[in-house]
């Protein structure tokens, strides 16, 4: 019987970036540890099969604006169960995927890049004909970086621009797939609490944008806002102040600060006005948007697929000024999964308790695909509805 190789979940999506506004140093540098010690299984495998024998398995023509956040249920899949994850991603039609870049692992030496887990991925995408949004995580949440050890305690200062322009277009020139790039993960979160840093993030930005953009002028850069924490914390003016590169890109979870979906889907795809009111002139992106069927938190299967619906309306009425849209995701978790990536040591006000188990069931209940393999009624629409919009 062949043997089957384990790969740890290297990516931090918004299972292990979201939490509240209160996520901690520990926990976010122990996602880069865990992916550091998958490398080493991934050498193993990339020795039995190359990447260069994959072959393309979708005829669908992929619609790049249009995306999914690919990967399976299980927390330490193997490159089957995600070989397979992707096939089925692209036989919707989708042109596009989210890839979590840490920096520890793709360069834990100066000058020393590790390939191995990310050429499985981006290997990965390239097969099925999809454009990557890369995320470089420079800010995540409420934390800078994680970084490599070799960087020390880096501040947002010309130093740290130019070993991030550098290690960028190292990767760039390695992944041409990649068309997108984003350097600051929920922004408004971290200087919500560090607004003085804001003019030091702006020069940062400004000077990592200059230097990548004159070698590689056909990717864009842009930041990232979480719009459901701008609208429930009234914050959108962050989005002025933070809006530098070439477009403005989001994350929508429908959800109050509890993490409950209180409102029903056609109230709630009204906010999503707000990221064109927020970006003045310019574009916008989705990250990552969904809708969770778990009951715990309101959600049902009919409610996904109406919120999908009027999600994707609102997307064709604005087609012209989105650069891409990404669904969030593609399978439930187990809920213990997520709820082991929280920070648990948080302080919000709230019953801390509650909205732990509702951050967990919301992300963990956000597929279109549950546990088990079962499509939900909002796989089939999911598809339906790229059918339905512009491939331009």
């Amino acid at each position: 019987m062949k043997k089957k190789t384990n790969i740890a979940a290297s990516t931090p999506d918004k299972e292990n970036r979201q939490t509240t506004s209160t996520k901690s140093k520990k926990k976010i540098l122990g996602i880069a540890i865990g992916a550091a010690a998958a490398a080493i299984i991934i050498i193993f495998f990339l020795a039995l099969q190359p990447q260069s024998q994959l072959q393309p398995t979708s005829h669908v023509t992929p619609n790049p604006k249009l995306g999914l956040v690919i990967m399976p249920p299980t927390e330490r899949p193997t490159f089957e169960q995600i070989h397979n994850a992707y096939i089925q991603a692209a036989s919707t039609g989708i042109g596009r995927s989210n890839v979590y870049m840490l920096w520890p692992v793709i360069e834990p030496q100066q000058g020393t890049f590790n390939w191995q887990i990310y050429d499985i991925l981006m290997g990965l995408n390239r097969e099925q004909h999809l454009n990557v949004t890369l995320y470089f995580s420079i800010i995540n949440n409420d934390q800078l970086g994680p970084f490599p050890n070799w960087l020390g305690q880096p501040n947002l200062d010309e130093n740290l621009a130019n070993q991030t322009a550098s290690a960028l277009d190292t990767i760039l020139s390695r992944y041409y797939i990649v068309d997108y790039v984003i350097m600051g993960g929920d922004l408004n979160v971290y200087f919500r609490d560090h607004p003085d840093d804001i003019p030091k993030y702006v020069d940062f930005f400004n000077s990592v944008y200059s230097k990548l953009k004159a070698k590689h002028p056909d990717v864009k850069f842009g930041n990232w806002f979480s719009l459901n924490d701008l609208i429930n914390n009234y914050d959108g003016s962050m989005v002025a102040k933070l809006n530098q590169g070439d477009f403005v890109a989001y994350s929508y979870s429908p959800v109050d600060l509890t993490f409950y979906q209180a409102k029903s889907p056609d109230r709630e795809v009204q906010d999503l006005q707000n990221m064109l009111n927020f970006s003045g002139d310019k574009n916008i992106a989705l990250m990552e948007i969904g809708w969770s069927t778990d009951k715990t938190v309101n959600g049902t299967e009919d409610n996904q697929v109406k919120f999908m619906q009027d999600v994707f309306d609102f997307y064709r009425k604005n087609e012209s000024k989105f650069e891409f849209m990404t669904w969030y995701r593609q399978y439930d978790r187990p809920a213990d999964t997520c709820y082991n990536s929280l920070n648990t040591n948080i302080k919000s006000g709230f019953n801390d308790q509650i909205l732990l188990n509702n951050t967990a069931a919301y992300l963990c209940g956000t597929g279109l695909i549950d546990v088990n393999n079962n499509t939900k009624p909002a796989w089939n629409e999911f598809k339906n509805q790229i059918q339905m919009s512009p491939n331009s």
